[in-house]
């Protein structure tokens, strides 16, 4: 148990930060899955409408402390690799 006041006060702070990053990543996570959902159902123009609205959800959480920027292109690559194979596959 912390016993100084600064170290009290970072125990808060760690939690609170702890709080609004697992949102934030709960939020990427959900919006990854809408993009999935939209690649299964085979419509290319709803997958690309969801992949620009999920590639903008993860670019606002990498901006912040959340996510390394690196993390966040290394997730856009590979979800917009799913999308261009599917892509190709109709055409």
């Amino acid at each position: 148990m912390a016993h100084s006041l600064s170290a009290k006060k970072r125990v808060r702070q760690n939690a609170k930060a702890n709080t609004v990053n697992r949102a934030r990543k709960s939020q990427m996570k959900t919006e990854i899955k809408k993009f999935e959902d939209a690649l299964k159902s085979g419509d290319v123009d709803a997958a690309k409408a969801q992949f620009r609205t999920t590639a903008i959800k993860i670019d606002k959480i990498a901006a912040t402390s959340t996510m390394h920027k690196g993390t966040a292109a290394r997730k856009k690559s590979r979800l917009s690799r799913r999308l261009n194979a599917m892509i190709a596959k109709k055409s």
